[in-house]
């Protein structure tokens, strides 16, 4: 079986748009028809290299989708054929396969337990997670990252509480989503930090009380007229910029939290007063809002089902595959206000 998947062949470069060769499966591998996927930084990261060179050039990329369930390899007990399912990247129910490798006119090309940016996916059984059959394909892609981080942040390393405030730097994908997280568990006031007026108008109409934008205001100055001089309860950073990371938490109170969600390039450092740590302010460490997609995922689908939580204002624009690099470059230079859904099939 050939499908079409975009390729990461050369650090700094766009992807590359290729037949693939889908080998058979193996056991605990589970082979998806991919409906739709979202683009996260973190492949924007890849594909720029901030993590240092890549060792396992030419991959697929790609962490969060939906798609249909085709077949499943020995031993697969969580999912069957037929089931519409949330690809995700963190560790769900069932068994971890070994990564797959596909062959095409570049050789071999490898892949992790889990990629999206491809119209069918083999992926390790622990990272799909059913959904309802009927249930919106753009809705569930988002559940594979850009939600299920977010809402993590705000509930499980935030520990958002009723009325605390909330600072959000950086209004993307996750940063948008952590801004109706944070509504979502009544937090006031909730401010939204961005580059972009359009990020901040769309961070409004989600959730956020105040919007700043660091090109024309002076962010310490700002958060300090809206929350007084002490900070706020609650600063997230999305970004991973070491100087940001370094204003979120001067701008997070002597009790409050930090939470670090973007990561910044490796050897980067961020220059961060240690001494309110000893005492009761906190500074934690993200790692996809420690999601278990198995338990959490079927919450907030709830939450949709139940009409408590909307995700049509966090898409942003819908593109074919053949526009990923179109999109990408919409992402990182600012156009794009929302999440960027990669359309590849009908529902």
């Amino acid at each position: 079986m050939k499908i079409r998947a975009a390729i990461l062949v050369e650090q700094k470069k766009p992807l590359v748009i290729e037949e693939v060769e889908v080998p058979p499966l193996k056991l605990g591998q589970v082979l998806v028809k991919v409906l739709a996927s979202g683009i996260c930084g973190s492949q924007i990261g890849e594909i720029n290299g901030v993590k240092g060179p890549d060792r396992f050039l030419p991959h697929l990329l790609g962490h969060e989708g939906c798609g249909t369930v085709l077949e499943v390899g020995e031993g697969v007990r969580t999912v069957k054929p037929g089931d519409r399912v949330v690809l995700h990247w963190r560790k769900g129910a069932g068994l971890e396969s070994v990564t797959p490798t596909y062959r095409s006119r570049l050789g071999t090309v490898n892949a992790g337990w889990v990629t999206t940016f491809n119209d069918h996916a083999i992926v390790s059984e622990n990272r799909v997670t059913a959904v309802p059959p009927d249930f919106d394909v753009e809705a569930a892609a988002l559940f594979g990252c850009a939600i299920t981080t977010a809402f993590g942040v705000v509930n499980a390393n935030a520990q958002v509480a009723i009325g605390q405030s909330v600072a959000v730097f950086g209004a993307g994908g996750i940063g948008l989503s952590i801004v109706q997280g944070a509504a979502l568990a009544g937090a006031n006031p909730i401010i939204a930090i961005d580059l972009f007026d359009n990020r901040l108008a769309l961070a409004r109409s989600l959730g956020a009380t105040h919007v700043i934008n660091t090109q024309s205001a002076d962010v310490a100055a700002e958060v300090g007229r809206i929350v007084g001089g002490d900070g706020v309860d609650v600063a997230i950073d999305n970004t991973g910029n070491c100087d940001v990371i370094a204003l979120a938490s001067r701008l997070t109170n002597a009790r409050g939290c930090t939470v670090l969600v973007g990561v910044p390039p490796k050897g980067a450092t961020a220059a961060i007063s240690t001494l309110p740590l000893h005492f009761e302010k906190r500074l934690v460490g993200s790692h996809g809002g420690e999601c278990r997609p198995d338990i959490d995922i079927p919450r907030y689908v709830r939450l949709v089902e139940d009409g408590r939580l909307s995700l049509a204002g966090v898409v942003g624009h819908r593109y074919a595959l053949d526009e990923v690099n179109a999109a990408i470059d919409d992402m990182t230079s600012g156009r794009l206000a929302g999440r960027a859904i990669i359309r590849l099939a009908d529902a």
